[in-house]
């Protein structure tokens, strides 16, 4: 059962937990490269709408299901699905959100550790001196195994620091809610807005690196993000960029909100606390995270430069381009040390409220002790990353990104909607909403809740299916739009296969959990 004694310290931690949860890689790496290479300007537009539309919308009704399933002993989607809908099937349903939080962790560790490298890597000035972006690249390439380096001719210092940051992870997770997860955020939150803004300034004061080359500037990078291109918006694949984008960076879809929300009163507001933590991410991404990356880029490698880079991903644009940055500028090591921390801080306290949900779901389902289900899951995601690092080169954590960090959330969301809105109804969700509310929510957002949320997701899903996710199941093309390497082909179907797995171990949980539930006679987990 969900354990009483396991309560938020305070309501300014669950906020701070919740905006952590949802302030990660995406807001500093990947909203400026979408923005830049979906029409600067013209991107905002879509982007606004979905965040009114989606984001808002999903972020209150994730919070509602969260804490009403806590009122009968769940912490996790499968449990609170089946309070919603008293049907058999909701609490597979349910599964999708378990699978995605499991899935992501898994590579989202590895990744996160590439940032704390990254930070040590500054400190002591090891890529220092790695001029060119072609440089750099051979330099992240070499740490990653994928090739020999000056440095690094292995895989195994990234695997090491891998251990480290998984043991990071699950000794937060190992410390419980609010001596564990909420003191990081207490301390992590804080500390990733002041990294920001020293390095905001920083980037400002940059000026013109090159007065030869006076078109190189910060002001002209932060006109190419906030330039709109109206062109833009006639392609839908810029819309559903910007959807994509809501999804990555609020963190709905996935599963983690709600497990947050099951250890709040009946009656603790959601309605403030929910908006509170959507419009604090939405400040750290546009305001901070669109200020940083791009305009220093244009300003030492100008515009045209920028443009491959963006277009090269999220990852091209953070460990290689602003690494060489850092080398050019003075107190480099410093700067970068603090960007690569800054990485691995927001990194980190979204990871530990991807494990929270199925922690939760062993504890309340199989009556586990909160250790014994931190190393149940423990388990499962050290297996599991192992062919995560050393397949990196065959596409393997792409192709896990792509199903479960991308598409795997706008079809979670789109069950959950459903289910809240249509199912449970929405006069009842209504009300459960504005429960203990410390704002007046508009009625204007119970329409939307209904009618426009809803088909927004059904319309955006059936575009990508049509335009991208049929291409890529059967292999015409990969995540990233090029063409499928032979070569990556078992490594693809053995990422798919994994994550098959996965959903099929979490569903005979979830049966066996049911089952020993009746066989218990056990109507409630509450105590």
């Amino acid at each position: 059962m969900v354990d009483q004694k396991e309560q938020w310290g305070s309501r300014i931690g669950l906020i701070l937990a919740v905006a952590g949860n949802a302030v990660g890689l995406g807001n500093f790496l990947r909203f400026p490269v979408q923005a830049a290479s979906n029409g600067g300007g013209a991107f905002m537009i879509p982007y606004f709408i979905a965040f009114l539309l989606l984001g808002i919308p999903l972020m209150w009704v994730e919070w509602s299901i969260g804490r009403h399933g806590g009122k009968y002993g769940y912490g996790s989607a499968p449990g609170m699905f089946d309070v919603l809908w008293n049907n058999s099937i909701a609490k597979y349903l349910g599964v999708i959100g378990l699978l995605i939080s499991m899935v992501i962790l898994i590579y989202y560790t590895y990744i996160e550790s590439w940032t704390l490298g990254y930070g040590i890597f500054s400190m002591v000035g090891l890529y220092h001196g790695a001029d060119s972006l072609e440089e750099m690249s051979g330099f992240l390439s070499s740490y990653q195994g994928l090739q020999d380096g000056e440095h690094f001719t292995s895989v195994w210092p990234a695997y090491g620091l891998m251990l480290f940051t998984f043991v990071v992870n699950f000794f937060v997770l190992w410390k419980g809610l609010s001596a564990g997860i909420e003191k990081l955020a207490k301390v992590a939150m804080p500390m990733l807005f002041i990294f920001a803004v020293i390095l905001l300034i920083r980037v400002f004061t940059l000026g013109t690196p090159d007065p030869s080359v006076p078109e190189n500037s910060v002001i002209n990078g932060l006109a190419y993000i906030w330039n709109p291109n109206f062109d833009e918006l006639s392609k839908a694949s810029v819309w559903i960029a910007a959807a994509g984008q809501i999804f990555f960076t609020l963190s709905v879809g996935m599963g983690t909100i709600h497990a947050y929300a099951s250890y709040l009163r009946p009656k603790d507001d959601i309605a403030l606390s929910g908006l509170t933590t959507a419009a604090t991410n939405k400040f750290v991404e546009v305001v901070l995270g669109g200020s940083i990356a791009i305009p220093v880029a244009v300003a030492f490698f100008g515009l045209d430069m920028t443009k491959e880079i963006a277009s090269g991903g999220a990852f091209n644009l953070g460990f290689v381009s602003m690494p060489v940055i850092f080398g050019k500028i003075p107190l480099g090591q410093l700067f970068g040390a603090m960007w690569f921390f800054l990485l691995f801080v927001a990194g980190i306290t979204s990871s530990v409220a991807m494990g929270q949900p199925v922690v939760a779901f062993f504890k309340n389902q199989f009556g586990m002790s909160h250790r014994r289900a931190v190393l149940s899951l423990a388990t499962i995601v050290i297996i599991c990353v192992q062919p995560v690092v050393f397949f990196l080169g065959h596409g393997f954590l792409d192709e896990m990104d792509y199903w479960s960090g991308t598409f795997g959330l706008v079809i979670f969301a789109t069950v959950e909607i459903i289910l809240f809105a249509w199912v449970f109804k929405i006069d009842r969700a209504w009300e459960e909403l504005n429960r203990g509310a410390d704002i007046r929510i508009p009625i204007f957002f119970k329409y939307v809740i209904k009618y426009v949320t809803p088909l927004y997701l059904l319309i955006i899903m059936g575009v990508w299916l049509y335009q991208d996710a049929i291409d890529i199941l059967l292999l015409n093309k990969t995540s990233g739009g090029n063409p499928v390497d032979p070569a990556d082909v078992p490594y693809i179907w053995g990422a798919r296969a994994l994550m098959v797995g996965l959903f099929l171990l979490l569903s005979l949980f979830v049966h066996y959990a049911w089952k020993r539930k009746r066989r218990l006679g056990i109507t409630s987990f509450r105590e």
